[in-house]
């Protein structure tokens, strides 16, 4: 099942904040993104009612499998095309910026071949 941009947004985001602090809630997703409450508190529904996440009766959110699945997956793409930009001359802001754009387009079979090229030419040099 596709899901939307903004939804794998927040699954990598809470995949994130949950590596820097061991209990997420929306508030922290808020303040990580800029977001406003109400905004995140749909989302959050949303993720919730469509299996991505579970949230306990203190508000803290945990990733459900599928959507820790989704959250690696998305936060892989953005940290290896990223650092791979980086390493061809991009601007370091640039970079992140136009992987966090690629990462959610960009197809399986594509980003693999991409990483299995760069790896290669990694280790021939």
């Amino acid at each position: 099942m596709k899901i939307q941009e903004s939804a794998e947004n927040y699954l990598e985001t809470i995949l994130i904040l949950q590596s820097k602090k061991t209990m997420v809630r929306s508030i922290d997703i808020v303040n990580e993104l800029g977001f406003s409450k109400p905004s995140v508190s749909i989302a959050m529904k949303n993720l919730r009612e469509n299996g991505y996440i579970e949230m306990d009766a203190k508000g803290y959110i945990t990733l459900a499998d599928k959507g820790r699945e989704i959250a690696e997956r998305m936060y892989e793409r953005h940290t290896f095309i990223s650092q791979w930009l980086i390493e061809i001359g991009v601007d370091p802001q640039t970079a992140i910026d136009d992987a966090c754009r690629i990462e959610h387009v960009i197809s399986a079979e594509s980003f693999e071949a991409i990483k299995q090229f760069v790896n290669s030419s990694l280790k021939e040099n």
